[in-house]
């Protein structure tokens, strides 16, 4: 159960160029259960595979994988090309050379370059020729990136920090899960994905047989990945996520992760959360996960969130969402 939510922002970023392209964005919404009001909300999230459905479709309905973004379409098939010219790679290195070498085949208004500089290692966006790319281009190919190297050494990869040469257009939060709770820093000089050098070393473990079932969907497999990782961020959100109806506290969790209470804020911290905010996520995403689903009332699930009132379920969510769980139930 992936149980993950993201912002409609995305949602609104993949649709961009629909109307312009001469695709209706309404019957997309409708066959992958969103709700069109939703797209309104500043604050709305949706269910994480519903988005991977909706970018599916979308790219499917203006046959081109850059969505619109690019100088010209990319045409349906480029991402399973990458992904069969790089599946032979010894390690992440090599894999991430070939993965920015066969996009340089394209001719876009973005070129990507990998680089290994002391002990950092790069995978840097410039821009090409005189057209300015969307902001959302940029970050898809660096998510892409990240999620696929992730993919081929089944880990999830470590980033000193990925940088965007703007502002955010949804919370920093959102672009921090994006990246894997990395560091994001806006408003840089280039958008770019930084690694400890030793990383490139780190061998392939994925095959042509293991890439014929990722490529069933890859979209979704990439936005709900899930493996072992160091970071505290993801740690104390397992035992939450694990242990979400009796919803235990700070120092419940530092004591099963062996470190002090204050220990635990100050490391939460330097990732760029704190505790109540990790357990009002899981209990936003568990939320969307379950008004999707038939049969639930809306007691159950606000229990099945990690509250023990309906009144304050409801609030939260509104909260989260802009809309009541009613209201967002009505819309799908």
């Amino acid at each position: 159960m992936r149980k993950q939510s993201i912002s409609v922002h995305f949602a609104r970023a993949v649709l961009r160029h629909t109307v312009r392209l001469g695709v209706d964005p309404l019957p997309l919404l409708r066959r992958n259960r969103i709700t069109p009001r939703l797209l309104r909300e500043p604050h709305a999230r949706i269910a994480i595979e519903r988005f991977a459905d909706l970018q599916v479709a979308t790219m499917q309905a203006l046959g081109d994988e850059s969505l619109g973004y690019g100088e010209r379409a990319m045409p349906l098939g480029t991402w399973t090309m990458m992904c069969y010219a790089v599946i032979g790679s010894a390690t992440l290195g090599q894999a991430l050379s070939r993965l920015c070498r066969f996009y340089a085949l394209f001719d876009h208004s973005l070129v990507a370059e990998f680089a290994v500089t002391g002990d950092r290692a790069s995978v840097c966006l410039r821009r090409q020729g005189s057209g300015a790319a969307d902001p959302y281009l940029k970050e898809l190919f660096l998510f892409n990136t990240h999620r696929f190297g992730s993919w081929l050494v089944q880990e999830h990869l470590p980033l000193t920090r990925a940088t965007l040469d703007y502002p955010p257009a949804a919370q920093p939060d959102d672009y921090r899960r994006m990246f894997l709770a990395n560091p994001v820093d806006f408003e840089c000089e280039h958008c770019a994905l930084e690694f400890p050098a030793g990383l490139m070393e780190r061998p392939v473990v994925q095959n042509e047989a293991t890439l014929k079932r990722f490529l069933r969907h890859p979209v979704l497999i990439m936005l709900t990945q899930q493996y072992p990782r160091a970071s505290w961020t993801a740690q104390v959100r397992d035992l939450v996520r694990q242990n979400l109806l009796a919803m235990p506290e700070l120092g419940e969790v530092a004591a099963a992760l062996e470190v002090h209470p204050q220990t635990l804020r100050r490391r939460l911290a330097r990732e760029g959360t704190t505790f109540k905010d990790i357990k009002n996520q899981l209990r936003r995403d568990v939320a969307l996960h379950y008004l999707g689903r038939q049969g639930l009332s809306i007691e159950e699930i606000a229990h099945r969130s990690g509250f023990s009132e309906s009144s304050a379920f409801i609030r939260a969510f509104k909260g989260w969402t802009g809309v009541t769980p009613y209201a967002y139930r009505k819309g799908l």
